[in-house]
């Protein structure tokens, strides 16, 4: 999977589970303030990440994980330590 394909996929993931649009979300648009998210959201797109890439994200990951950029790292930084 391309860097690209995986963006898009956890674009979609994200837009999903905080209904949305994707295309309302950028890159740095932060789940909480621009799109209402609460923790428990948080919580279900870690969960949902998990298992659409196989991956271990750590729970503390969490606090990083505020908008698509942070989530992309924190998603490229599981993949490479399962690689």
């Amino acid at each position: 999977m391309t860097s690209s394909d995986r963006i898009t996929t956890i674009k979609q993931i994200v837009a999903e589970i905080l209904e949305i649009d994707p295309a309302e979300m950028t890159m740095t648009s932060l789940f909480k303030e621009d799109h209402d998210a609460d923790s428990l959201r948080a919580i279900e797109i870690l969960a949902s990440l998990e298992k659409a890439f196989r991956l271990e994200i750590r729970q503390d990951a969490l606090a990083r994980m505020v908008n698509l950029q942070g989530v992309c790292e924190v998603v490229d930084e599981a993949a490479s330590k399962t690689a």
